[in-house]
């Protein structure tokens, strides 16, 4: 490879890791911004978008996004449960993504994965303090979960069509 070539490829690997940084950002700021309305996020809608985009990608954006979380609310369980919940979302959509691309499909798993959001995030609490922790911390938060898969339906099925089809004017159908 020539030096020039070099260089045009390490400036396109520069704006991706760029691009990367910014998605991952923007994650943490919507989520700070929609933080006084109770398991309203916009997290589930972008990891879903982030997930078609960039495929492996957006694992870089979670592990920035996961970073940022426990860097300014603190390292604790709820953080250990981040490591994995949001990579257990990109999975889902990875293995649904190349099969499916209906805003109801899209809607309907962002619907499930905020159901399922306080159990996926209650394992944690199994290892602190054993079956009854666990099980007493999922259902005193089964309220918040109906509300939080509730909200990711409705904002997935209001918002998925129109970011995706920006983001396709703008780069192009393919990003990976």
């Amino acid at each position: 490879m020539k030096g020039s070539e070099r260089g045009v490829s390490g400036v396109r690997r520069a704006r991706e890791i760029v691009r990367l940084g910014l998605c991952a950002a923007l994650l943490f700021v919507l989520k700070a911004a929609l933080a006084p309305l109770p398991n309203i996020e916009a997290v589930t809608l972008l990891v879903i978008l982030y997930t078609l985009w960039f495929g492996r990608g957006a694992l870089l954006i979670l592990c920035l996004f996961v970073t940022l979380e426990g860097a300014v609310y603190g390292f604790h369980l709820w953080w250990i449960a981040y490591l994995y919940v949001w990579a257990v979302l990109w999975l889902a959509v990875t293995l649904a993504g190349h099969r499916e691309r209906s805003t109801l499909f899209w809607a309907a798993l962002g619907g499930i994965f905020g159901l399922s959001f306080g159990f996926l995030c209650s394992f944690p609490y199994l290892a602190a303090g054993g079956i009854h922790t666990m099980l007493g911390w999922w259902a005193a938060g089964i309220p918040f979960d109906l509300i939080h898969g509730f909200a990711n339906f409705a904002l997935i099925l209001v918002l998925f069509s129109p970011l995706d089809s920006l983001w396709k004017r703008v780069n192009g159908p393919k990003t990976k």
